[in-house]
Parts: structure tokens; sequence; C-alpha cells
């Protein structure tokens, strides 16, 4: 199942670009897609992102910027 497939990201955010891998949940939410992303930045767990009203969300103390950047490529990734 595609949503299963770990997929790697690479994004700038001010200065600096960032590469990490995401690999999706295998919990799906009622339109099919994973209901969070298992998200590793710079070779350092980053976070579990999920989609809550159209916002990204992360379970631990990230910047805004960052968590946006990450749910964008994961928008482009999935074509959300």
């Amino acid at each position: 199942m595609m949503e299963e497939e770990v997929f790697d990201i690479s994004f700038r955010s001010g200065e600096k670009i960032y590469a990490g891998w995401v690999k999706p949940s295998e919990k799906l939410n009622k339109t099919g897609v994973a209901s969070s992303y298992h998200v590793v930045l710079e070779n350092t767990f980053f976070g579990e992102l999920s989609l809550n009203n159209c916002h990204w969300i992360i379970n631990q103390s990230r910047p805004h910027l960052l968590v946006e950047a990450v749910g964008k490529e994961i928008e482009k990734h999935f074509k959300l």
C-alpha cells in the first residue's frame, strides 16, 4: 500500500537546507490517507505530524515554520 512507504524529503527553511524522511502511519483517515507521519530530519526524530482542520500539528515542541515546511513536503508527495 502506498501510504506505508517511506519517502525522502528535502527543503529550504531560511538559510538552511533540511533533509530527512517520512514514514506514513498504517492507520488511515476518512479520506484514505495516513492519519499521521513519523518524521526524521537531519538524522534526528522530528516528531509525529498530523493534519488537523487544514493545519499541521506535531507531538513535539518544534518551530512552527519547520512543521509547516515538512507538512508542505508531505502534501506535495501525496498531492493532498
